[in-house]
């Protein structure tokens, strides 16, 4: 396979094509969540649990997490405004799929419904007397809606995978 014909690669592809990349590095982050780690949560004691799902979320908030989930979400509104306003080029459709994708199953349901839920879970006092309950309400409204993430961000990172390729 001769690749020469790819290099050097417009600074648009690789934007793009780094857009691909960083929905797919977050649709990882959720598939880990939903594939095996709040089973495994789910499965500990509940005080435990708790408390490990409250660390989770307090530790999530760092620098390098953070600068993913805001460079992903800066990129991705530049590349809808793109596409928009060059809607006829063939790539176009792919870059607002993508980002449509990502900012509806993402970025709107972690904002609407996965933060809010983990605000609450930080108010539960892990060995009060509703904290089992509180625990089964939580896992059983964040589990889907992470499930949500997971597939909508690897459907964006495919679509600006395809767009990338268009554009080529």
């Amino acid at each position: 396979m001769n690749l020469n014909h790819l290099i050097p690669m417009s600074p648009n592809i690789l934007f793009i094509a780094g857009l691909a990349l960083s929905c797919a590095m977050l649709s990882g982050l959720f598939f880990v969540f939903s594939n095996f780690a709040m089973k495994s949560l789910s499965r500990l004691p509940t005080e435990l649990g708790i408390t490990t799902m409250q660390s989770i979320n307090n530790t999530i908030i760092n620098p390098g997490f953070i600068g993913l989930y805001l460079g992903t979400g800066t990129g991705i509104l530049t590349a809808l405004m793109v596409a928009m306003r060059h809607w006829q080029h063939p790539a176009s459709p792919w870059a607002a799929a993508g980002a449509l994708l990502c900012l509806t199953g993402t970025y709107l349901v972690t904002a609407g419904i996965n933060v809010p839920l983990n605000k609450q879970l930080e108010k539960v006092n892990p060995s009060g007397q509703h904290a089992s309950k509180e625990w089964q309400k939580y896992l059983n409204r964040w589990q889907p809606w992470n499930h949500v993430r997971t597939a909508s961000t690897l459907l964006a990172g495919a679509s600006f995978a395809i767009c990338a390729l268009k554009m080529g």
